[in-house]
């Protein structure tokens, strides 16, 4: 009983924290910036504006415009669920895969495109193509990151990932660290965020995302923000578990053993949420056609851990 209870609660914090992680990374810009910045639960007042909001369709809109936004935010939230946060060895642990993960992400990225291109409008269809020349390169190169992880686990199941990585058999890897750069440029492309694109622009040369989603008003436009808060939120507790998986709790211990893994996991969310913001104020947003090199990047250095870390073990 204790281990449905355990899940259910992971299931409610991954909802629960996504905007907060969003409002979070806005008021850490700002406050780089040197400005105000929105308060921290913004992002909740925001949903629940437009939760109150009626949602104005199209009269040419499909059934698809209308279910992908419910459809999008099911495959994310169950990705993110599946992501070991505050403990490990979870009732779903089983299905806390990697390909598993990586499959439902690329459902939402699919049905996100069609739903841009259901319309008909222009911004929709540049937004589409754009999102699937970049994911054309992003899913490669996160397969080239779960491949490292495999051979050098063993496993992709995250939580057999994550007890590797805490054991003594672990020790250093250039190939991790290759990884863990090719996984966070692979990361700040899939939430269109800065150098890759900025959700806070709509300029026909330079949006991304918000080309797919600017037709929807509404519940719907709440629930595919939530889906994108989610997502986020998806990769950094994933860049967590894999890679700093200390303080992570145990299956089996106690109230108080998952209290410290909440606790860590908040702080390594902090954490990432803040090094995210201060790369993408270091840096510039790229222009369209730079991008394919940006993800390349990601790919050649995924598919180099991958082949040095075989060569490796097969020369040992």
């Amino acid at each position: 009983m204790r281990a449905w209870v355990t899940q259910f609660v992971q299931l409610v914090l991954v909802l629960a924290f996504a905007p907060l992680l969003t409002g979070l990374t806005r008021r850490i810009r700002a406050r780089l910036l040197r400005r105000q910045g929105p308060p921290l639960l913004q992002p909740y007042r925001d949903l629940a504006r437009l939760m109150r909001k009626e949602a104005v369709v199209a009269h040419n809109a499909s059934w698809l415009f209308r279910s992908a936004p419910y459809l999008i935010f099911a495959a994310t939230w169950v990705a993110a669920s599946l992501v070991p946060t505050f403990a490990g060895g979870l009732m779903f642990s089983a299905a806390a895969d990697l390909i598993v993960i990586v499959a439902l992400l690329g459902t939402a990225r699919f049905f996100l495109a069609l739903a841009g291109l259901d319309v008909g409008t222009g911004f929709g269809g540049i937004g589409a193509s754009r999102e699937m020349m970049f994911a054309s390169l992003a899913e490669p190169a996160m397969l080239m990151v779960v491949f490292t992880l495999s051979l050098f686990a063993g496993s992709t199941q995250l939580s057999n990932v994550s007890a590797f990585l805490l054991g003594p058999g672990a020790g250093l890897s250039f190939s991790l660290g290759l990884a863990l750069i090719a996984l966070f440029i692979v990361s700040i492309a899939e939430n269109a965020r800065i150098p890759v694109d900025n959700p806070a622009t709509h300029l026909e040369l330079t949006m991304v995302h918000e080309a797919m989603i600017l037709e929807y008003s509404g519940r719907h436009l709440a629930v595919l923000e939530a889906a994108a808060s989610l997502k986020l939120l998806l990769h950094l507790s994933l860049i967590a578990c894999v890679f700093t998986p200390w303080g992570m709790a145990t299956a089996g211990t106690g109230w108080a053993g998952y209290l410290a893994g909440f606790g860590a996991w908040l702080g390594k969310l902090a954490a990432g949420g803040f090094l995210l913001v201060l790369f993408e104020t270091a840096i510039a947003k790229m222009r369209v056609f730079r991008v394919p090199e940006f993800l390349g990047m990601a790919l050649m250095l995924g598919l180099l851990g991958v082949i040095l870390l075989f060569v490796s073990r097969v020369s040992g």
